[in-house]
């Protein structure tokens, strides 16, 4: 029996033996789907405790692994990976990016599989934002995202964002959330933080924010800290950008005949100047430097992450004497401890800005194209150094070199955005979160003019300081509840409560002053000088639930419902109640679709409403003015007069979304693709009507109204495709989006609305608020060419009319009773397009990458106003070159039948009206960005970095459009949806060529 003991001892003793030699190392490097190695990523045998983990470079080492073992790679974000080594003792691993990180989508208050999402969202990631230096976040937007339409402006201006249409004729823009703080846009947040932007774009996703949402809403995420060793990321680019195109404007030997034949002989005054010929676009435009530099750093473990991050920007516009300058902070932190998760995320910026000056009511473009030639930009004889015109001249645009840079003008902000957070799981499914949020602003604009003198037409004799402080912050606090469960295995359910309240204040503080002794003094002073303030209180409380619920995950349900109170609304109408419904098939996960080509198909419907108090404060009441006087028994005394009309019965405007959807993918995600319609309605849309002077306000004589109904509808094609395999990959991503809106209704009494900027000669306001046409539409004269001689006005008009002469713009007589009058205008031109699309193609060959972006917008019109100031001829300015095939008329006779343009001076129809003459197809593609990069990695490099890409990038190189004017990337005139696709001038988006590089160590 001893015997058999040893020998079984024995046994057992070799057998270890030969277990033990077939143990080995493995080793290798485990990297990212780019090929960057991953520091920490996990490697463990299953079924053990044994383990290891990679260094800073990626590289592992795991000893006593047996042949047949299964050993799993694993990193936060990326799917893990499990592998039997066999006889390979060199393993290098690919982690593929994590399918949840794919497949789920930011909606209000949480994340959401792709699969369960029954409303419209577009998602754009930070590869897409990160494939374009830009330097406001909103122009990530553009092209990339169906249904959205961006419009670009001056350096630090933030742009022009509208979502699915115009729905309002207040503030159209959409609501924005960063890390769940909701603010009104993005300009202190730097591109390089964004993980993803999602644009919610219909009441099942938007139901949820309630009042902020009428418009929409984009949510931002920002980028997190990652588990893993500390990873340095830092990013630089540069380059140069200016604007090429000009207006063909008269000579100074042109001009001078133009000015004769316009009855004024310059020749004298032009010879005083040396008959010098000064191109004033020439001068206002510049090459500008752009330069950007990022530094960030993230690390995190098992309980915690961080990412702190900073950038400097700066832009030198393409106009002289403008620029924007940035500097901007961001730290995010989580710490779990135990069952409960809190966090932070802060952002913090600071800039300035020097805008686009303008004077006397007229851009500094304007001013280019109208002011004469022969003058020179400088004079030291003159106070102040700089010529312009005089009353000899005839002609009063102002020297644009001196509006844009005599003195000064600038605009330094304070932004902070942030939110503490804390998140607590009572029991499992069960969670409880409250969340603190702060958006904070102060804003400081001044402006410095010293004394002047170009002419006896433009002087100042005294400099002038004017300066606007505000300051204002808005703290939202958010409690809510959540509980997810699954039951039976197949019924999924997710409840949500929230309560939030929202509490805003501003205070604006106004001043200027004059100073008669010198021009170094440039401080306020109480002698000559002027002071306002103003503030405000908003307060806004809301009562939120939502019901996600799913069978397994084919057939999807969710229901939400919200009530807000607004303190812009009296105790009348205070409160609005809003709700939605979604339903969802997922049909792909249908056992008679397996096996299909369909690796998505997913049917989808809403229905829902939102509401919308964007409206100054207090318009429910009435308010007074001060500082008015009254003659009374011949003298004046001080004074009150009303501010605004009161109307106690303001209420909501709500909107009814209906959204169809479709999703697809085919072929594993190869092809992919989504289909929406829309059909929303807006009702009870506020909106300040003109009061009769009767009323006696001096507040504007307006008063906000519930005054309008619109309808909005249109579709929205996504289609991508991918092909990653091999050493060639690309990948393909088009979108396009058609709206439509329409005027369904006015209230009692109101039969149409005039709106469009600041009237003057020729830009009375002409856009129009009528039943049965889209809102604002341009409204005007149709024109039919040139009347050739006498005979033909006779035709129209009857003998002895004398208003009309041959040479003059023939105005159709729509209502043909011979007389050309208010009857006669009609719908000349929709500012709005038929459709928008974009284009994005990304390609790759081992190291290189390449991106080429397109979009465009198709059939809008763009109401030229500079086409008015320099086709005109209502008086002496510069003119188009198209002025010297004008028709010219001897005796009763145009003497040249092929001029398009009417006679100089002729009667003031030509000019003194909106017609069609000045509106202009505004549709057009741009090449917006196209750009190569190389990246460097490898053994060679690691001494020094992980990876390092340098890229070149070229913007807006080529733009194919038929409109005459520098840029046709318009949106409106001014701050008011009522002055859409009116061009006034507006600041052209330069061309760009920049070198970049990204590092990460």
């Amino acid at each position: 029996m001893l015997k058999i003991k040893i020998a079984l001892i024995g046994l057992l003793i070799i057998g270890s033996q030969h277990l033990t030699a077939q143990t080995k190392t493995i080793q290798g490097v485990v990297t990212d789907p780019s090929g960057f190695p991953l520091p920490g990523a996990s490697i463990l045998v299953e079924g053990t405790q044994n383990s290891a983990s990679t260094d800073f470079d990626g590289k592992y080492s795991l000893k006593g692994v047996n042949p047949t073992d299964k050993v799993t790679f694993s990193y936060v974000g990326l799917i893990s990976q499990t592998i039997t080594p066999g006889q390979r003792s060199t393993i290098d691993v690919t982690l593929a990016l994590s399918t949840q990180n794919l497949n789920e989508v930011v909606v209000a208050y949480g994340t959401q599989k792709k699969t369960k999402v029954t409303g419209a969202i577009s998602t754009v990631s930070s590869k897409d934002i990160a494939a374009v230096p830009i330097t406001n976040a909103e122009s990530a937007l553009q092209g990339r995202a169906a249904g959205v339409t961006v419009v670009n402006g001056a350096p630090g201006t933030n742009p022009t964002v509208t979502i699915r249409g115009l729905a309002t004729m207040g503030n159209s823009a959409p609501l924005y959330v960063i890390d769940g703080v909701l603010t009104s846009n993005l300009s202190g947040l730097s591109p390089n933080d964004i993980e993803s932007i999602s644009v919610l774009k219909d009441a099942s996703t938007t139901a949820l924010y309630g009042s902020k949402a009428f418009n929409g809403v984009i949510v931002v995420t920002t980028k997190k800290g990652k588990k893993g060793p500390g990873q340095l990321t830092f990013s630089t680019y540069v380059g140069g950008q200016e604007i090429t195109k000009r207006y063909s404007v008269l000579n100074t030997q042109q001009y001078l005949q133009y000015a004769k034949d316009l009855g004024s002989d310059l020749t004298a005054r032009a010879a005083e100047f040396g008959n010098v010929t000064t191109n004033w676009q020439d001068q206002i435009f510049q090459t500008g430097l752009m330069q950007d530099y990022n530094l960030s750093f993230s690390n995190g473990t098992e309980k915690s992450t961080s990412r702190y991050s900073a950038e400097y920007l700066k832009q030198v516009g393409a106009v002289i004497n403008t620029g924007f300058e940035r500097y901007s902070f961001r730290a995010n932190n989580t710490q779990d401890i135990g069952r409960l998760k809190v966090g932070s995320n802060i952002g913090v910026s600071f800039s300035t800005i020097n805008p686009e000056r303008s004077a006397g009511g007229r851009t500094l473009l304007e001013h280019a194209i109208k002011m004469a030639p022969y003058f020179p930009i400088y004079n030291d004889q003159n106070l102040g150094g700089y010529q312009g015109p005089s009353a000899i001249d005839g002609n009063d645009a102002e020297n644009p070199v001196r509006v844009a840079n005599l003195g000064y003008q600038k605009i330094n902000n304070l932004s902070i955005i942030g939110n503490i957070f804390a998140e607590l799981e009572i029991y499992k499914g069960l969670k409880f979160r409250s969340q603190v949020s702060l958006d904070y602003y102060t804003g400081k604009d001044h402006t410095f003019v010293p004394s002047y003198q170009d002419g006896s037409y433009h002087k100042q004799a005294f400099s002038t300081t004017a300066e606007t402080n505000g300051q204002g912050q808005t703290i939202v606090f958010d409690n809510s509840l959540t509980y997810k469960t699954t039951i039976a295995g197949k019924h999924n359910l997710e409840v949500l409560g929230v309560i939030t309240k929202i509490d805003g204040k501003s205070q604006n503080l106004v001043a200027g002053s004059r100073y008669n002794i010198s021009d170094e003094i440039d401080q306020l002073r109480y002698n000559e000088g002027n002071l306002s303030s103003a503030n405000y209180e908003e307060k806004n409380i809301g009562y939120i639930a939502r019901i996600n619920y799913d069978y397994d995950d084919k057939y999807l349900l969710a229901v939400s419902g919200r009530r807000d109170a607004s303190s812009r609304f009296g105790a009348n109408n205070r409160w609005g109640n809003f709700y939605s419904v979604a339903l969802g098939w997922n049909i792909a996960k249908e056992s008679f679709m397996q096996n299909s080509v369909f690796s998505t198909l997913k049917l989808r419907a809403s229905t829902g409403t939102t509401g919308n108090d964007r409206i100054d404060n207090y318009q429910y009441s009435a308010t007074l003015i001060a500082n008015y006087n009254y003659p009374i028994g011949g003298g004046n005394a001080p004074g009150v007069s009303l501010g605004v009309a009161p109307n106690p019965n303001l209420k909501w405007e709500s909107k009814l979304d209906r959204n169809i959807g479709l999703d697809f993918g085919f072929f594993d995600e190869k092809l992919t693709g989504s289909f929406e319609y829309f059909n929303n309605k807006s009702t009870d849309i506020l909106f300040a009507v003109p009061l009769p002077a009767s009323v006696g306000s001096a507040g504007g004589g307006t008063q906000i109204q519930n005054v309008a109904d619109v309808k909005v509808s249109g579709y929205e094609i996504s289609l991508g495709f991918n092909d990653r395999k091999g050493d060639f990959t690309w990948s393909a991503v088009a979108n396009l989006g058609t709206s439509k809106n329409e005027v369904v209704g006015l209230a009692p009494g109101v039969t149409s609305v005039l709106g469009g900027p600041v009237p003057r000669a020729g830009l009375e306001s002409f856009s129009r608020l009528e039943v049965g046409q889209p809102l604002f539409y341009f409204y005007g004269y149709q024109t039919n060419g040139i009347y050739q001689n006498q005979a033909e006005v006779d035709a129209v008009f009857g003998p002895g009319q004398t208003a009309i002469k041959p040479g003059d713009i023939k105005i159709v007589d729509r209502d043909g009773n011979k007389i050309i009058n208010a009857n006669d205008k009609t719908n000349i031109g929709n500012p709005y397009p038929d459709f928008t699309y974009g284009l994005n193609l990304n390609a790759a060959y081992k190291n290189f990458d390449f991106n080429c972006f397109i979009s465009g917008v198709q059939g809008n019109d763009i109401y030229n106003a500079n086409t008015f100031d320099l086709k005109g001829m209502n008086r002496l300015f510069n003119a188009s070159t198209d002025v010297l095939d004008r028709a010219i008329v001897v005796n009763g006779q145009v003497t040249n039948p092929s001029a398009t343009l009417p006679r100089a001076q002729g009667a003031d129809i030509n000019w003194s009206s909106a017609n069609q003459r000045y509106i202009e197809d505004g549709s057009y593609t741009r090449l917006k960005n196209i750009a190569i990069g190389y990246t460097f990695s490898g053994e060679a490099f690691k001494p020094y970095f992980s990876k390092a890409r340098f890229y070149l990038s070229g913007q807006n190189l080529i733009t194919i459009t038929n409109y005459s004017g520098l840029d046709p990337e318009i949106a409106r005139a001014d701050a008011n949806a009522n002055s859409a696709g009116i061009d006034l001038g507006r600041y052209p988006q330069p061309k760009s060529i920049i070198f970049g590089l990204d590092v990460t160590f």
